[in-house]
């Protein structure tokens, strides 16, 4: 058996191999850089950090962050009711009309908020398509806290269903085929072959939801209003406090900075949990 080469002569294999990148993209790519981080280290270079937490933890701001989370709880477990289904449906059924499902699934990530507003107001508002059946059972649905649940999940469940979507996908249907060949029906195979498979991807998705839900501000404010404590989510209230108190403006979306931050970071711990 041959020996083995000193140490100082092995060949180190390199951690990632790939074509090397043309030296020009740097100068676009520092732009790009550049450009993301200003506007942050602006909103860092006038915070008014004395007073930060006297800003951030005022009467109406506890009740706006406490309103947000509430709501976007609530829009990201409707998200996984209703997005998995449909995530599924896309993924491994074939019908017709797919393509026209598919478009209104991810209709919300193009259209622009306030529109998506309207939309929900016309549907849901006291002279909607619903709203006057609503109106009859005694359900007010517009401007109240579900109007809040309702914008924030219209917006906030493409970012589960192409998730799950791309995953399933990915991951193909050979392990739901050989459950399904061991007699195990298709509850049993979604139970435990199909979700424990996607639960990365899951876990992603539900995070991205929820930070999408919680920095929803114009199909809220179209459909929801803002009244305090009941419609008046942390954005809103940013908004509001910018006209009359710069400085809590500011401080309050550092939060909102704080909070997309760790949502990222969590959601790339989901993607890769090794």
């Amino acid at each position: 058996m041959p020996a083995s080469p000193p140490r100082s002569r092995r060949r180190r294999t390199p951690a990632s191999t790939g074509v090397g990148l043309p030296r020009w993209l740097l100068l676009p790519a520092g732009v790009a850089v550049l450009f993301l981080a200003l506007p942050l280290v602006g909103m860092l270079t006038r915070v008014a950090w004395a007073d930060l937490p006297a800003l951030v933890w005022s009467q109406s701001s506890r009740a706006a962050l406490a309103l947000s989370l509430r709501t976007s709880l609530v829009a990201t477990l409707l998200c996984l009711v209703l997005g998995v289904p449909l995530a599924m449906l896309l993924a491994r059924a074939q019908f017709r009309g797919q393509s026209l499902v598919r478009a209104l699934a991810l209709l919300p990530l193009v259209l622009p908020p306030v529109v998506a507003g309207i939309a929900l107001l016309q549907a849901f508002g006291r002279r909607g398509l619903l709203g006057q059946t609503l109106e009859v059972a005694g359900l007010q649905v517009a401007f109240s806290t579900t109007a809040v649940v309702l914008a924030q999940t219209f917006v906030a469940m493409p970012f589960l269903v192409i998730s799950l979507e791309g995953a399933l996908r990915t991951v193909g249907q050979r392990y739901d085929e050989v459950a399904a060949t061991l007699g195990a029906g298709p509850t049993t195979v979604l139970r435990r072959v199909t979700l424990p498979l996607l639960a990365p991807a899951l876990a992603s998705g539900l995070v991205l939801s929820f930070a999408r839900a919680l920095g929803e501000f114009g199909a809220t404010i179209t459909f929801a209003g803002s009244l305090q404590g009941v419609t008046r989510t942390l954005p809103l209230e940013v908004y509001l406090q910018r006209e009359t108190d710069p400085d809590a403006a500011v401080a309050l979306s550092l939060v909102l900075v704080v909070v997309s931050v760790l949502v990222i970071a969590v959601s790339r711990r989901a993607r890769s949990p090794w």
